[in-house]
């Protein structure tokens, strides 16, 4: 029993290390989910100008060129 105390200390080292990298969450930014839907939104339509020149306002004009 005299390695009880190591593994206790492990496993506190191992849990803090768990809750400090909590795998896929973010921090709460104090919005509701549809002001962060919104948000996201826009941001990913500002990287699709910016990747493709234009983003859906290109996609409408190769349609009416058909």
């Amino acid at each position: 029993m005299t390695r009880g105390n190591q593994r206790e200390l492990a496993r506190l080292k191992a849990a803090k290390k768990n809750n400090d990298h909590g795998k896929g969450k973010r921090g709460d930014d104090g919005l509701s989910a549809a002001a962060r839907k919104q948000r996201d939104a826009e941001i990913m339509q500002e990287k699709q100008k910016k990747a493709g020149g234009g983003g859906k306002e290109e996609t409408k004009g190769k349609e009416d060129a058909k």
